[in-house]
């Protein structure tokens, strides 16, 4: 058997509340999702002046770095120097954009944090530090 640690709605919201403040402080829009290891959604929040389809963006960078287990930037900087397509994967959901990013906790992912709405090196920065905000490994 094996133990399995699992990131929390609390957890979740600590991120998104993390993340939330630090656009509002900015006075930017954008859409957050926390993902469970899965890539399952388990939370969400779009700010003000978040354009539209940053809000399925979001949701697909979380769900492209839980299921692969790294950031999603680095899934799309794999696809283009290799020359294979996103849809190998078999799930049009994958995004290769900057902004998802894993939650790690003593080694294992447990979800990812995915920020859309910015410039991508802006989205990756607040994802970092959602994830930072956590604590932990």
């Amino acid at each position: 058997m094996k133990t399995v640690t699992v990131l929390t709605l609390s957890d979740a919201q600590k991120v998104l509340g993390h993340i939330q403040s630090e656009l509002e402080k900015q006075g930017r829009g954008a859409a957050v999702a926390v993902v469970d290891s899965h890539g399952e959604l388990l939370a969400f929040a779009r700010t003000e002046g978040c354009p539209l389809p940053s809000i399925n963006i979001a949701i697909n960078k979380a769900y492209t770095a839980a299921r692969e287990r790294k950031e999603s930037k680095d899934v799309g900087n794999s696809s283009r120097e290799k020359a294979w397509p996103l849809t190998n994967f078999g799930e049009l959901r994958y995004v290769g954009w900057g902004g998802g990013v894993p939650i790690l906790h003593n080694g294992e992912v447990v979800g990812a944090v995915g920020v859309s709405g910015l410039p991508e090196a802006d989205d990756v920065v607040l994802a970092k530090e959602g994830v930072a905000a956590l604590g932990g490994s």
